[in-house]
């Protein structure tokens, strides 16, 4: 078995991927293809999950062919963007209208009205979030109202969050979906091993829709023959920043990493312990192994990648997102301004799914770089509000490991430094998600004895980023960006 590889799929929010990993972590090929973006109305925001299904296919073919065929392949591994619902007809396998995403934000009413009922409490002891329309169980109530086909469907209608599509697609209909991605959709307590009941009963989802929670490694299933040349075992399953935390090997109470990809999603682990947080923070499951759970508090920022793209695509202030770290250097500080980049309202620890975006400090002398590097700047500026969370929740950071796309930016990565005071650590291969899916995988398959075990195995070597500002620098920006978040209340 170590000559086969490890097949991840990697179904994100922009893009869907497909890549190949060596048991000793060595990542050998990627391929990629755009998801379709849809924004039917202002805070809507919907994926076509017929395209989802199909460019995966295709990337994980391309995959397939590069190793070799179906029998070099040991495991897949599925790894997904969270939050967003897909419903489909379990007779004919296919999606009842679009899927609804983890941005958007339709149901802000509806949670505006659970928890001006006294329900908040309740949902946020079982399942350690809090009521937003960023978590999956208000979409789901969404579709049965909004969407003929769905209320027809009956006992037909299929729920599940992407990784559960996919699976369901890849083997031909067996619906399961792993613990850590349960736990992000408000209907699984933290510590309850099904459905919760009084849960689907407040969010009005029958719990007949929904998938079987497994653990995230495990022999789960096979894909059907036909589809990629042979049967290949699905072994590992997580949700992305949870299948990311893993992939810096951040189990250990106290670990720290911040996922900077199209949102920012910064986890700190904390074992085997409940998480409980009293400054709107999130309690969630890691992973589960064997049927124990490891937890961790979230802090969940819902635009980063995403700020870059519309500094491109809908403001042409960019040419491309590489450009972004040399535009920022090329001047020597913000020249005043600030942006508050809530293109998709404020998460954590703010929750206001209301905020919009705001741009402050514009002059005559404002030019083009001032707005990009102040965009940049706000990434290190939110992450310092959630680190003040976390810390008066009992867990301060003493480094921030992150990944994602977008920590690729050097100056980015040192601006988080300086803002934080804090060591920031990279790793050389900053594709943590899909790593961690194939550390799962590579434990269900059996190639691995343990997950400490593969990541010992698997874990990349990491460059480092000293804080290096004046404490009165550091100041100035915080002071300004407090001064941001006060006008914008």
């Amino acid at each position: 078995m170590s000559e086969r590889h490890l097949l991840v799929l990697d179904a994100g929010t922009t893009s869907t991927r497909a890549m190949l990993y060596a048991p000793d972590g060595a990542r050998i090929a990627v391929a990629q293809a755009d998801l379709t973006q849809y924004y039917p109305q202002p805070g809507w925001v919907e994926h076509d999950a017929a395209e989802i299904w199909t460019r995966t296919l295709d990337c994980a073919r391309q995959m397939v062919d590069r190793a070799g065929g179906a029998d070099r392949i040991a495991a897949i591994g599925i790894t997904n963007q969270r939050e967003t619902v897909v419903a489909w007809d379990r007779q004919s396998g296919d999606p009842l209208g679009r899927a609804i995403v983890w941005q958007d934000r339709r149901t802000a009413d509806r949670c505006a009205a659970l928890r001006e009922a006294g329900h908040e409490p309740l949902v946020q002891q079982r399942t350690g979030l809090i009521l937003d329309p960023y978590f999956s169980a208000t979409k789901m109530r969404w579709m049965i109202d909004h969407r003929p086909d769905v209320a027809a469907a009956g006992d037909r209608l299929a729920f599940g969050t992407v990784e559960s599509w996919l699976i369901w697609k890849l083997t031909g209909g067996l619906h399961i979906s792993d613990a850590s991605n349960a736990s992000r959709t408000q209907l699984l307590a933290l510590d309850g091993e099904g459905w919760d009941a009084d849960l689907c009963a407040l969010f009005d989802v029958p719990s007949t829709a929904l998938p079987a929670i497994v653990d995230n490694a495990g022999r789960f299933g096979s894909t059907l023959p036909d589809l990629l040349g042979g049967a290949i075992a699905i072994c590992g399953l997580a949700g992305d920043q949870q299948a990311a935390t893993i992939g810096q090997g951040c189990l250990a109470p106290g670990a720290v990493k911040a996922t900077l990809g199209t949102g920012a999603f910064v986890l700190a682990s904390v074992g085997q312990d409940l998480p409980s947080s009293t400054h709107r923070l999130l309690g969630t499951v890691v992973c589960q192994l064997d049927g124990r759970r490891h937890y961790a508090l979230e802090g969940s920022i819902f635009v980063a990648g995403s700020l870059i793209q519309w500094l491109r695509d809908s403001l042409g202030l960019i040419e491309k997102a590489a450009h972004s770290d040399a535009i920022a250097r090329s001047v020597p500080d913000n020249g005043g301004v600030f942006m508050l980049p809530a293109l998709s309202g404020l998460g954590a620890p703010h929750w206001r799914p209301e905020a919009s975006g705001i741009i402050s400090g514009l002059t005559h002398g404002t030019g083009r770089a001032h707005i990009v590097r102040a965009a940049l700047e706000s990434m290190a500026h939110q992450v310092h509000d959630l680190a003040a969370a976390f810390a008066a929740d009992g867990a301060p950071w003493r480094m921030l490991r992150i990944d994602g796309g977008m920590s690729a930016n050097d100056w980015i990565a040192q601006d988080m430094a300086d803002i934080l005071d804090l060591p920031v650590e990279r790793p050389d291969d900053v594709e943590t998600t899909a790593r961690g899916a194939a550390m799962l995988a590579g434990v269900g398959c059996g190639l691995f004895p343990t997950l400490e075990a593969a990541m010992q195995a698997m874990l990349s070597q990491s460059t480092s980023f000293a804080p290096a500002m004046d404490d009165a620098d550091r100041q100035r920006r915080l002071s300004g960006w407090r001064a941001l978040l006060r006008h914008d209340a």
